[in-house]
């Protein structure tokens, strides 16, 4: 799964500069851990819990594996960075060949907290596990950029290949 491979390590280069500005900038870099664009919105740790989420579970689903559970309790930005990089460490250990032929199987998600819904392998990586990895991803950036960290979106396309500023 190259495209969650790619949307995580950024997310992890992201928050690499978060914590690098935190320190520059002489505050806490957990401060941001907390961070929420809405008082309704989850903050920035469940932002990245969910990115990684999304991209396992989405994995799991779709190759027939299961994923493993994490416990969801990440409060600084060194917890978070170890979650990425949990997740991108059993995407790395998939095997390609659970993936193939799968485009046509029944894929079936939950869409809330009561209700599922079936569809297609293809269909479920393109209409609802890709857009979630990136919109949680895309949050994250945003509540960092709104926070003052110096990202732009060479940093949330290329991660650490960005030129630096």
């Amino acid at each position: 799964m190259p495209i969650f491979k790619t949307a995580l390590a950024n997310l992890a280069h992201c928050l690499n500069k978060a914590e690098a500005n935190a320190v520059a900038r002489k505050f806490s870099p957990e401060v941001l851990a907390g961070l929420r664009l809405a008082p309704d919105m989850l903050p920035l740790a469940a932002q990245v819990r969910i990115a990684c989420d999304a991209a396992k579970n989405g994995s799991a689903r779709v190759s027939g594996l299961e994923a493993p559970k994490f416990a969801d309790d990440e409060t600084t930005l060194a917890q978070l960075q170890e979650r990425i990089a949990k997740t991108l460490a059993w995407l790395a250990a998939l095997p390609a060949d659970a993936f193939d032929g799968r485009e046509a199987q029944d894929v079936t998600f939950p869409v809330g907290k009561d209700a599922t819904r079936t569809i297609k392998a293809d269909a479920y990586l393109s209409h609802w596990a890709i857009p979630n990895v990136y919109f949680h991803a895309t949050t994250a950036y945003a509540l960092l950029r709104q926070a003052g960290v110096d990202l732009g979106k060479v940093d949330f396309l290329l991660g650490r290949q960005a030129p630096a500023a």
